[in-house]
Parts: structure tokens; C-alpha cells; sequence
């Protein structure tokens, strides 16, 4: 008889395509309405560039509360709000006759953001997986990798209807293909009949239950042990200098004389090609200790930073892209999965919204820092050694997280 697809793989596809449709329409395609907005309005580029640090909210300061309100309500509400709240946003914005509706429309898409990304995908993929969970969460995250293909639909759509017009068309797509989706997902596998991973659950069972509880520490206690401390020192260092090179990645190859056709490669490279690190490291932390993973990603990302003083040699600028794409991409899913195990699913939505919250602080210092280096020495190359050795300090971090013991 032929096995079923277990319903975990399911809720992973459905939470995939959601993460490849946001992430393509609200933060790779937004270059592509840069020029037209800022033509038609004659506003600077600074003040169109305030609105990508909105949509930075759900990344940041919304997570942690995002994570509070997964724990209460679920996953599937948070992702069908969200995504009816892009929809309405997106319209709005697409209306937009003033600067400060332009932020507001920018605001209301970020709340939307929140609750159908990130926190809100992780948990809903986590709960229904425990072994399987880096494998799960690679290719759920692998959806923000592949968003970048869908840039040239946009740019075309733009060129061809106007970018009022595809703003509208994005808006309706996304209740199109939200909506149905968001009801694909469920919280938790118990009330079906399974638990984690597939198991079957057996009613009369009372240990299986148990089981997983065992995992589940009370949240002040998992909050204060050292172990997330250090969690959260090395996603913040890691998301400092992610930020930090996917921000001045252009500008700095233009200052070693690579064109800005070479750069732009380069720049969409990036999240592709961390679609290798998603798999190959998720993969790996579901079968050796994730710390150790966490290590081998973490030298893959120094390394690429390290060698990106080197990039004006076309070989060394391959071997930046792979080894730091593929250690970026591989950390973003270990560091979920790696709290999952660590502190069990109940506490997982409220510890992934605080290490998020905490990590943006990273998000902010890093790029800001990194263009005063440059405006102070007129070089990036300080900074890209500096970057290099933060990131084997996070070797050392990662190293001395322990498992938590249960009694």
C-alpha cells in the first residue's frame, strides 16, 4: 500500500509559496518602484528609502510581540490576517498621493508582513516537525531564496500597466494565492492524529504525549539560561554583518572598479544561491549536533567575508558568493531549528520573536557603521576583516550554548 505524504510537507509547501510571494513583492521588487515613484512625485531618495526601513518592522520590533500572539492565537490566524493585510496595504499603496500616506501604506504592509512570515512560517513548520525540522525549515526558507526570480515579472508588469496598477495586481494576487493557502494550515498535528515528524499517535499512549513536553521549559526560565544569551549574540553578529554587506555590497565593488552590471549579478546571486546553504546545513543539523553545523556555517560566512577584499579576481568573487550565501543561508535555518530542540515547540514562537527583535538591533548597527567606516577612511577593507573576525567570535559562542537537562 502506498504511504501517504505526511500533512507536516504540506503545511512546509504552503508556508514556501507564501514566503516566495512576499518575499518577491514587498522586499526584492521594491527597487523595481523606486525610479517611477520617486519620478513622478520628485521625492528624494532618502525619503523613498525610509519606507524599506519600515518594512523592516517584522523583522524587528514587531517580532517579538508577533511571537506572543503566535503563542496565543496560532499560526493560521496571524497568516491569514497578514495576508489579507498585505492585500489591503499593497491597494493602498497604489493609491498613495502624499508622503505620509506613502508611509502609512508602507506601515500597514509591514504589520501584514509580521504575521505571515518569519515567526509565524517557523512555528507553523516546527510544530509539526522535531527531527525533521532542519530539512522542513530549509526548504520553507528556501521561498525568500527563490523570490528574487520573480523580479523581471514585476519590472515588466510595471513597464507595461504602470506601477499603480501593479501594485493593485500584486495586492489581488496576494489574497488569490494567500487566502487558499492559509487554510492548508494547521497548529498542531495531535488533534489529527499524529505527532511530530508523522508518528501516528495512539490515543490509549499517554508517554508519546509526554514525550515531547519534556522539551518544554517555563519561558522566564529558558529566557534567562546563558545558552539563548549566546544564541542571540550570534544571530545578531551574523545579521549585523548580512545586513551590512547586502547593503554596500554595490558600492564597494564599484570602488575596486567592477562594473555596476557585475554588481547587480552579484547582489541577486546572493539569496539564490543561499538556497544551497538551506538545504545542505539544514540537513546536516538534523543529523549532527546543530552547534557543530552552526560552526562549519559560520566559517563558510567568515570566509566569504574575508576573501571579499580579494573580489576584484573574478575566481575569489565566485568563492565570496558560494561560501558566504551558502553559511548565511544554512545559519538562517539552523538558528530556528537549533531553539526548537533546544526548548521545545510551545516556547519556540516566543524565543524566535525575541532573537529576531534582538538580532535587528544588528540589522540597524551594522550597514550605519560600516558607511561611516567608509566615509571616515575611504576604504571598506577595515570593516570586511572586521566582519570576518566577529563572525569566528560566534564560533566560539555557539560552541559553549549547552542542551538544556530535563528532568
Amino acid at each position: 500500500m502506498k504511504q501517504k505524504i505526511f500533512y507536516g510537507w504540506w503545511i512546509v509547501l504552503s508556508c514556501f509559496l507564501i514566503s516566495l510571494y512576499v518575499g518577491s513583492t514587498i522586499f526584492y521588487s521594491f527597487t523595481a518602484f523606486f525610479e517611477p515613484i520617486a519620478e513622478e512625485f520628485k521625492w528624494s531618495y532618502a525619503q523613498i528609502s525610509l519606507a524599506s526601513s519600515l518594512r523592516g518592522l517584522e523583522m524587528g520590533l514587531l517580532a517579538p510581540l508577533v511571537g506572543f500572539l503566535v503563542h496565543r492565537f496560532g499560526s493560521r490566524k496571524l497568516i491569514f490576517c497578514g495576508v489579507i493585510i498585505i492585500g489591503f496595504g499593497m491597494i493602498l499603496l497604489s493609491r498613495t498621493q502624499s508622503l505620509l500616506m506613502f508611509y502609512a501604506a508602507f506601515l500597514l504592509i509591514s504589520f501584514g508582513a509580521g504575521g505571515c512570515t518569519n515567526v509565524t512560517n517557523m512555528t507553523a513548520v516546527t510544530n509539526w516537525f522535531n527531527k525533521n525540522s532542519g530539512k522542513a525549515l530549509g526548504f520553507m526558507s528556501t521561498g525568500f531564496g527563490c523570490s528574487g526570480l520573480i523580479i523581471p515579472l514585476v519590472v515588466f508588469l510595471i513597464d507595461a500597466y504602470g506601477w499603480r496598477n501593479t501594485l493593485i495586481i500584486l495586492g489581488v494576487g496576494m489574497w488569490t494565492l494567500g487566502i487558499p493557502l492559509s487554510f492548508i494550515i494547521r497548529d498542531n498535528p495531535e488533534p489529527y492524529g499524529y505527532l511530530p515528524d508523522g508518528v501516528e499517535s495512539d490515543p490509549t499512549d499517554k508517554d508519546a504525549g509526554a514525550q515531547e513536553e519534556k522539551t518544554d521549559l517555563p519561558f522566564i526560565k529558558a529566557f534567562r539560561k546563558r545558552s539563548f544569551l549566546f544564541i542571540n549574540l550570534t544571530e545578531s553578529i551574523r545579521f549585523l554583518v548580512l545586513s551590512s554587506i547586502l547593503l554596500h555590497i554595490m558600492p564597494y565593488l564599484t570602488t575596486i572598479n567592477i562594473s555596476r552590471s557585475t554588481g547587480g549579478l552579484v547582489t541577486a546571486s546572493l539569496p539564490l544561491l543561499s538556497i544551497l546553504g538551506r538545504f545542505g546545513f539544514g540537513g546536516l543539523g538534523d543529523r549532527y549536533d546543530k552547534r557543530y553545523i552552526m560552526s562549519l556555517a559560520y566559517v563558510c560566512m567568515a570566509t566569504g567575508v574575508f576573501l571579499l577584499n580579494f573580489a576584484n579576481n573574478q575566481f575569489i568573487l565566485a568563492l565570496f558568493i558560494l561560501l558566504f550565501s551558502s553559511g548565511y543561508g544554512g545559519l538562517a535555518v539552523i538558528r530556528a531549528s537549533i531553539l526548537r530542540e533546544y526548548y521545545g515547540r510551545k516556547l519556540f514562537p516566543r524565543m524566535i520573536g525575541i532573537m529576531l527583535g534582538v538580532s535587528s538591533i544588528g540589522g540597524i548597527i551594522g550597514p550605519t557603521f560600516t558607511g561611516w567606516i567608509y566615509d571616515t577612511y575611504g576604504s571598506y577593507h577595515f570593516i570586511w576583516y572586521a566582519a570576518a573576525g566577529i563572525l569566528l567570535l560566534s564560533i566560539v559562542l555557539i560552541l559553549n550554548v549547552k542542551p538544556e537537562s530535563h528532568p
